[in-house]
């Protein structure tokens, strides 16, 4: 039986963008139906989102980027976050994902879903978490079935892909949060989920229970991004039991996912030191059947605060060229507070030149292409044809606005090398 078959759903979504995917992915269409049977490639996109552009992650395809934006409880402005969502757009980033967690979430989410064709992600649980929170309610007083009913009210609603964390088991909980991590759990999601099941001591519903989140799943087309709840958040915690406890859990969901042909997605680690990155894509992607990666980072130091995007794009480079699929973002304001309207374009640039640039180290033809015209374009000192090769083309007019009547920059003027060989 056929992934089509097993997800009409997912068959609709195909039809209508088939034509547009392949001629941006540069593959024919058959190539990318044989890549979403092997589960090595998912198309986003909800037919309950109007007007999606559906977009293809993983198996080859150009290396994607992620947004997140949300509200907090300490900064709730639901029109900043709207304002953040178009600039991630107009900055280059493929998905958003509201992560919010203050006001009114369904609001919140349904105004961004109108305002974009990008699709959307969520993490359900934080809704169901914010609930409780506004009773003075604590994650283990959670009913685990309302997971599952907000998955569905998403679902409707036109969420295009979703978070859940269905690897984490109680041994998995009990590794992280007991057994000598520097900094134990640092997935949201994750150590609400740790907490319920350490204060419960039952294991988690949305692993024992993932039947139901793959039959709401079909419903829709939501592709399920497999939380890693028990990333690490240090360099010293990186490669543990509890990490790869967690992955083992996810690679078997990720099979029973593609037997029912539903779209799965893996994510990945959070702190690893430069050294480690090969081998823990590797490995995540080799015990997870080539599943689509999704990685936040990841951060090759800890002590970078401010500049964590530099870090995370450090990390994510290599992560690409070692076989990561789909990059989510860090901004200069991650650990510390929100990201601002400029923390956001700040972050897609990052995410963007660190996948141009794994992209490249692989010889992939588009990326190697785009950099042999942006250097052709610098030769001839074409700024125009450098615009339009550039990451950010509106940089190379603000930064040469004093002096935009001059062939040359204002580093060497008259003694540019590039002239004097003219």
């Amino acid at each position: 039986m056929s992934v089509f078959e097993k997800n009409p759903v997912l068959k609709a979504v195909f039809d209508f963008s088939a034509e547009d995917t392949a001629r941006a992915e540069d593959m024919k269409r058959e190539k990318i139906v044989s890549l979403m049977e092997e589960g090595r490639a998912v198309l986003l996109g909800n037919p309950n989102h109007k007007n999606v552009k559906p977009v293809l992650v993983g198996g080859g395809a150009r290396v994607k980027v992620n947004a997140n934006i949300g509200t907090s409880p300490l900064e709730c402005s639901p029109e900043a976050e709207f304002k953040k969502l178009k600039i991630a757009e107009e900055s280059g980033a493929d998905t958003v994902m509201d992560l919010s967690i203050g006001g009114d979430l369904d609001a919140i989410r349904t105004r961004m879903l109108s305002m974009t064709r990008l699709p959307v992600g969520t993490v359900p649980i934080y809704a169901v978490a914010k609930r409780y929170a506004d009773k003075g309610r604590k994650p283990e007083d959670i009913d685990m079935s309302e997971v599952f009913e907000e998955m569905e009210k998403q679902g409707e609603q036109g969420v295009d892909f979703m978070t859940v964390h269905t690897g984490i088991d109680l041994k998995g909980a009990y590794y992280g949060d007991k057994c000598g991590r520097t900094l134990g759990i640092v997935s949201r999601g994750g150590s609400m989920l740790a907490r319920w099941m350490l204060k419960n001591g039952r294991e988690n519903p949305l692993l024992t229970d993932f039947d139901k989140i793959l039959n709401i799943a079909l419903k829709y087309n939501i592709t399920l991004s497999l939380g890693d709840g028990l990333r690490p958040g240090a360099l010293s915690d990186a490669g543990d039991a509890a990490q790869w406890q967690e992955v083992i859990n996810l690679g078997r969901q990720a099979g029973e996912a593609a037997a029912r042909g539903v779209q799965c997605m893996i994510e990945g680690p959070g702190h690893v030191s430069l050294d480690l990155v090969e081998a823990q894509i590797k490995g995540i992607k080799s015990l997870t059947g080539g599943a689509p990666l999704y990685i936040l980072g990841p951060l090759v130091i800890d002590n970078s605060p401010g500049y964590d995007h530099i870090s995370g794009a450090i990390g994510a480079a290599a992560a690409v060229r070692a076989g990561a699929d789909f990059l989510c973002y860090l901004t200069p304001a991650e650990h510390l507070t929100l990201p601002d309207e400029n923390d956001v374009k700040q972050g897609v640039m990052a995410s963007r030149i660190a996948a141009a640039a794994g992209e490249a180290a692989m010889g992939r033809k588009s990326a190697l292409n785009i950099q042999k015209k942006m250097s052709q374009a610098r030769q001839k000192l074409d700024w125009e044809a450098m615009k339009e090769a550039a990451v950010d083309p509106s940089e190379i007019d603000r930064r040469r606005k004093t002096h935009k009547d001059k062939k040359e920059c204002a580093m060497c003027g008259e003694f540019c090398s590039v002239k004097l060989q003219h």
